[in-house]
């Protein structure tokens, strides 16, 4: 292989790696302000909380198959608004 040749095939390849680590900063750099920007979420219908709730409180789940499966403590706990411990 000539002089020429190898300072050409070195120039391409020098070239096409610095391309690509400008084309891959950027799309990781977009990535991560994408990520920044999209911190709030829809709420799900399902995920709700009543006005005289806040989200942080725990709801007891009234139906009546869950119930039916419930311990007398753990109902305790839902009903004084604690997070269940008792399973």
């Amino acid at each position: 292989m000539n002089t020429m040749r190898k300072v050409m095939t070195g120039a391409a390849l020098a070239g096409s790696m610095l391309t690509g680590g400008v084309i891959g900063g950027a799309l990781v750099a977009n990535a991560i302000t994408a990520g920044a920007a999209t911190t709030t979420t829809a709420a799900s219908p399902g995920t709700t909380t009543p006005a005289n709730q806040s989200p942080g409180t725990v709801r007891s789940n009234e139906d009546a198959t869950h119930e039916a499966t419930e311990s007398p403590a753990r109902e305790a706990q839902e009903n004084a608004r604690q997070r269940p411990t008792v399973p």
